[in-house]
């Protein structure tokens, strides 16, 4: 996998070798362990395609991770083995995060990561750092620009969806403050010391109910009155249901961008 090979021959680049790479996740980005060494490194891969500044995501991953682990949050922090980027190599976006060992095989509940929230949410308020105000938004619009320009057809109707949920956008931004972005339960490592956050390449500055609406795990009036009670109130359950639907028709796009590339 050529991005694979980037990322070992930059590491190798600063004097960190890895003889025996292997593959955490290749999904939207490939997540690969570069063994022996105590090194992840972040590709960047479906995520270039629709993210012209997909730098600048992996940017804000690595401050806010630094920023909350100087606080003593439980985050998988940047990788001090060698500069942790974001870095362009070979026509690939890459980072370095340090490698924590995790029971790969298990997850939080959604209901374990709602208790877990409101504190992540409380060190994040006083992250210093500019983030964007469109989140979600952004990737909506790259993504249907990407899939027309690949010929999918049937996007009519999604685009119709955009139109109606961005009628009422500014209806429910309110709450607002720097966000995790993506705080559902696979972006936390279950480690012999407790959960770590991480993943922070979605961080913006938007409602807290985004954040809530990741977890909701299902349409409608009742499962987001749980998600707000579990997460410990604050929030209108209304704003919850509104980020669910924003965050279906991203999941969908997402979907189809997975599909047809």
């Amino acid at each position: 996998m050529e991005g694979v090979r980037a990322a070992v021959s930059l590491a190798a680049s600063y004097g960190v070798v890895s003889h025996d790479p292997v593959v955490l996740k290749d999904g939207s980005n490939v997540i690969v362990h570069l063994r022996p060494a105590p090194v992840v490194a972040r590709v960047a891969a479906r995520t270039a395609l629709v993210r012209p500044s997909v730098s600048e995501h992996f940017a804000r991953d690595l401050s806010v991770s630094a920023f909350l682990d100087s606080r003593g949050v439980p985050v998988v922090a940047p990788s001090a083995e060698l500069p942790a980027g974001p870095h362009t190599f070979d026509g690939f976006v890459v980072s370095f995060s340090t490698y924590v060992p995790h029971f790969a095989d298990v997850e939080l509940s959604r209901t374990d990561v709602l208790k877990l929230l409101p504190d992540l949410h409380a060190e994040l308020r006083l992250y210093p750092g500019s983030l964007p105000a469109r989140g979600p938004l952004d990737d909506v619009d790259n993504t249907l620009a990407y899939l027309d320009g690949s010929g999918v057809s049937g996007l009519e109707p999604l685009r119709s969806r955009r139109e109606e949920l961005l009628a009422s956008w500014n209806a429910h931004y309110n709450d607002v403050q720097p966000l995790h972005g993506d705080s559902h339960y696979g972006n936390l490592l279950v480690t012999s010391a407790g959960p770590l956050w991480l993943d922070f390449e979605d961080a913006w500055r938007g409602p807290v109910a985004w954040d809530l609406a990741c977890l909701a795990g299902a349409r409608g009036s009742e499962a987001a009155r749980r998600a707000v009670e579990v997460y410990g109130g604050g929030v209108d359950p209304a704003d919850v249901e509104f980020w669910l639907e924003v965050r279906i028709l991203f999941g969908t796009l997402w979907g189809l961008l997975m599909e047809h590339s």
